[in-house]
């Protein structure tokens, strides 16, 4: 990491996955870029080209011998990603291939690229700020289309743009404040208390709102875990391969066949559900059987959401309390009553009806015929309050900014408390000074190099 201080070399890495693929792509950025590219590559003078152009060419080794034909895209400062010379080549993607121009380039002068270095260049030279940057990785990360749009809104700004409007506002009545402080032996007063107390509040408010969309705001960039639970035979590995839409999970009329948890993904409505199918919950003194029990508990234990499923035609409501109760769910759980498929219509709304007065949310399904599956699809979005991810509301997915919004609003009623008190205008603009610093921490307005270390190292090489 100590080179991310310095930003005056230039740096090159292999910008695209590793392994076999039609494309590899080698992207440098730096004030030399242009000039170490140009000297590997055999075309046209890349010192010479416009900005935003790409050409045809070839690359070749030190003894002279051609590499590869490739593309050469230029990019020059400020227009480009980092806010430097970009030089991005598009090679065929061998990883062979790739290795070899990159030997070339840092036999040209360039040094390797550390893990985002790229994105931090851009974030050090003003073309994000760090609330953008870090949305840079959640958009990489992204497995469904609830993550990626949560990571767009980031990225484009909005999450910023609400915290700029609110430290704007709080800088502007710390001034006045600290005005104040200058002409306190004129006894002159030119920040209105009952203002501040009003702002504070709303900012409170916002900040409240903001660290409140966390949980669902993480639920759906890491997926939602759900853990099918219940007795043995109850139906869950067919209600997971129902879910699936394939045979992941061995079924049988013999109890117990599930004997450790099995676990998959699938993608609902744009967002990812993380299934697993448990091992029966039982007594029993068989060795394997039991140790499969203590992982489907250690699993519930970290479940978003159990689905406690079981057979409405043998299980007796006391004994899937008992269950549940057992389990000291402290998860949203919906009970699902399996093989209404098996029952004679009256004795089914019999029993729909006794259910329904004691178990809630409570689905009926079939998961052999794959009947109502989508009931208990809409229950679990509802549960989950996954309908607010639809239209355009900022939802919090990174645990540093709930930490730093958690804290602000800590800062903000110590400041109420202060004015409660009477306390000297030193100490509230002291403590309104942190809340303006905590809320420049998440953009980066107010950052340290530790801080910039621990984000940028968890992306990958290359971007």
């Amino acid at each position: 990491m100590n080179h991310y201080s310095q930003n005056t070399d230039t740096i090159a890495a292999i910008a695209t996955a590793p392994g076999k693929a039609a494309i590899g792509v080698i992207r440098l950025s730096g004030p030399e870029a242009i000039d170490i590219a140009g000297k590997a590559f055999s075309g046209k003078d890349l010192g010479q080209v416009p900005s935003h152009t790409i050409h045809y060419g070839k690359i070749c080794n030190k003894e002279g011998a051609m590499l590869d034909q490739v593309l050469v895209s230029v990019f020059k400062a400020p227009h480009s990603y980092t806010g430097e010379d970009v030089v991005e080549i598009s090679c065929h993607g061998s990883m062979y291939v790739l290795q070899e121009v990159m030997d070339v380039l840092l036999n040209f002068g360039v040094r390797h690229a550390q893990a985002g270095e790229f994105t931090l260049r851009a974030f050090l030279n003003g073309k994000l700020d760090l609330s953008q940057a870090e949305a840079v990785a959640d958009i990489i990360d992204s497995e469904a289309m609830a993550a990626h749009q949560t990571a767009i809104r980031h990225i484009r700004g909005d999450f910023s743009k609400r915290l700029g409007e609110l430290r704007d506002k709080l800088l502007n009545l710390s001034a006045l404040i600290e005005l104040e402080l200058d002409f306190s032996e004129e006894d002159v007063e030119f920040a209105d208390t009952q203002q501040l107390r009003l702002l504070l509040n709303e900012i409170r408010n916002e900040i409240n709102n903001l660290a409140g969309s966390f949980k669902l705001g993480n639920v759906i960039k890491k997926g939602v875990s759900v853990v099918i639970a219940g007795k043995p035979n109850a139906g869950k590995s067919t209600l997971l391969n129902c879910l699936l839409q394939e045979e992941r999970a061995i079924t049988s009329s013999i109890p117990g066949t599930t004997r450790d948890y099995i676990e998959d993904s699938i993608n609902i409505d744009g967002i990812l559900f993380r299934f697993a199918d448990t091992a029966g919950l039982t007594q029993s003194v068989d060795i394997l059987e039991k140790e499969g029990i203590r992982k489907s508990r250690e699993k519930i234990g970290k479940a978003d959401v159990v689905i406690y499923l079981f057979d409405m035609e043998k299980d007796g409501m006391e004994d899937i309390l008992a269950d549940t109760n057992m389990l000291q769910l402290q998860v949203p759980c919906l009970f699902a009553a399996n093989k209404t498929d098996k029952m004679d219509p009256l004795v089914l709304h019999e029993r729909k009806t006794a259910l329904k007065q004691h178990l809630h949310p409570l689905v009926f399904i079939s998961s052999k015929y794959h009947e109502h599956i989508e009931d208990l699809k809409t229950e679990l979005f509802s549960m989950l309050q996954l309908e607010r991810i639809k239209g355009d509301h900022t939802l919090i997915t990174n645990v540093r900014h709930f930490n730093i919004l958690r804290s602000v609003v800590n800062y903000i009623n110590d400041v109420e408390q202060g004015l409660d008190r009477k306390l000297s205008g030193e100490l509230i603009a002291l403590d309104l000074r942190h809340v303006i610093n905590l809320l420049g921490e998440i953009t980066g307005t107010v950052t340290n190099q530790d801080v910039l270390e621990a984000i940028f190292s968890r992306f990958c090489i290359g971007k």
